[in-house]
Formats: C-alpha cells, sequence, structure tokens
C-alpha cells in the first residue's frame, strides 16, 4: 500500500512550508478538529474518581 503525498485534508499537493498539509488553512481545520474532538484515539474508558484525583496533581494507583 503506498501512502499519498497529497494534503491529508483535502489531497492537494503538501507544501513544505505547512508539511504535511497544502496550506495554513488546512492545518488550521485539522488542529479544530483535534480539539473540537472530531477525531479520537480508542483508549479504555476513564472512571470519574481518577480524572478527579488527576486535577489535584495525584498519581493514579
Amino acid at each position: 500500500m503506498t501512502k499519498s503525498k497529497g494534503c491529508p485534508i483535502c489531497d492537494r499537493p503538501a507544501s513544505a512550508e505547512h508539511a504535511p498539509f497544502c496550506s495554513q488553512g488546512c492545518r488550521d481545520r485539522d488542529l479544530l478538529q483535534w480539539l473540537g474532538e472530531g477525531y479520537r484515539l480508542p483508549g479504555r474508558p476513564v472512571d470519574p474518581m481518577e480524572i478527579d484525583g488527576l486535577d489535584r496533581g495525584d498519581s493514579p494507583d
């Protein structure tokens, strides 16, 4: 399987200045997807009590 050298957002040729994207606009669109939870990485469900401990700086057991 060969990986495309195009922009991962619009598939136009990537720019060296904005690699791997073609423009600042596509870079920003990708960042907004991450910030808006449009992209997600698989993982185990998190226990709300575990999150509370991390907010206080405690380490999970």
